[in-house]
């Protein structure tokens, strides 16, 4: 079968396709034909050697996809030969064929395409478990989105709109910000600009009642923008190590610091599968909508590297075996 592969950690020239062989064929496990795979930033971080990869080369990236189920294992029969499946959390996606475990796949409804689901899982359960988990967003409640018009921050937007809530979101860009704001955001302001003192102003010298942070650098500014008696979920941190919080500090304004990480909610199949259906739902009945993909050839994987770190991109993009 063909993979997208690299040898030695660097730049996205390092990728290159290449004949491998096929997964094993086993009693427990089950083989899946990808159709769409969908590209994240932790892919990047793996090629570059910033994240930890199991085994020798050559390593094959990916985690996220969705496609056709070809061969299933004797001991498993929860699924069969045919079925339209997709996961979140299987290495090794970047190949024409994935081994994964019966308790990793999750089951794709007529109405959600390979491409709709590669490009949905990652993000949209992460937006899902932020909203419902970390914080209950209520109506009327204002919401600060870092990197709104992100994967992540688009999805976060409109979920909190479809609560009742009122969203201010942070872009880089001002083509980015169009994008935030079509999304559902009330205002948009950019990293360049005084927006601690621009959120003060629309907020009437408040502050926001929640913030998604997930930048990292900017944690203590993301505090100073926050009303008396607000949160601040920290969930990750695409700009850099955030500098340490003082305890006095959530003590004297009332504040609250939450962390949040995916992979400390979804913990069972159970829980997968009713995450995965509340999140198709939404889709299927237009409460959310997903921006087209970008399409890339696995050949082409380099290429679509390159475009995500340019931070250009503003949908998904996926992976094309």
């Amino acid at each position: 079968m063909k993979a997208l592969v690299f040898d030695n950690f660097g730049g996205p020239e390092v990728l290159s396709i290449r004949e491998i062989e096929e997964p094993k064929h086993s009693k427990s496990e089950i083989i899946v034909r990808m159709k769409a795979i969908g590209l994240n930033f932790a892919d990047v971080y793996r090629r570059k050697g910033n994240y930890h990869l199991v085994g020798n080369p050559p390593f094959i990236l990916g985690y996220e996809g969705a496609g056709v189920i070809e061969y299933v294992g004797e001991d498993v029969h929860c699924v069969k030969v045919g079925d339209r499946v997709g996961f979140a959390d299987v290495p090794h996606a970047n190949a024409e064929l994935v081994s994964v475990s019966a308790d990793k796949l999750l089951p794709l409804p007529d109405g959600i395409s390979f491409e709709t689901a590669a490009s949905v899982l990652l993000q949209g359960l992460t937006a899902q478990y932020l909203t419902s988990d970390s914080y209950s967003v209520k109506e009327g409640e204002t919401v600060l989105v870092h990197a709104a018009a992100g994967g992540v921050g688009q999805l976060l937007t409109q979920i909190i709109k479809m609560k009742g809530g009122q969203v201010i979101g942070l872009t880089s860009s001002n083509d980015k910000a169009t994008v935030a704001k079509q999304a559902g955001a009330n205002h948009v302001f950019l990293y360049e600009s005084e927006w601690i003192k621009s959120i003060k102003d629309v907020t009437n010298g408040q502050g926001v009642d929640l913030v998604y942070e997930s930048v990292g650098k900017t944690l203590l500014d993301s505090f100073e923008a926050t009303k008396i008696r607000g949160t601040v979920v920290f969930f990750g941190m695409a700009g850099g190590d955030p500098e340490k919080i003082d305890p006095r500090m959530l003590m004297d304004t009332s504040k609250a610091l939450i962390g949040g990480d995916l992979w400390n909610v979804l913990t069972s199949h159970d829980e997968r599968k009713k995450r995965a259906a509340e999140l198709f739902e939404w889709i299927m009945s237009k409460k959310i909508l997903i921006e087209e993909p970008t399409l890339f050839s696995l050949e082409d994987g380099a290429d679509a590297h390159r475009l995500l770190e340019s931070r250009k991109s503003t949908g998904k993009i996926l992976l094309i075996p």
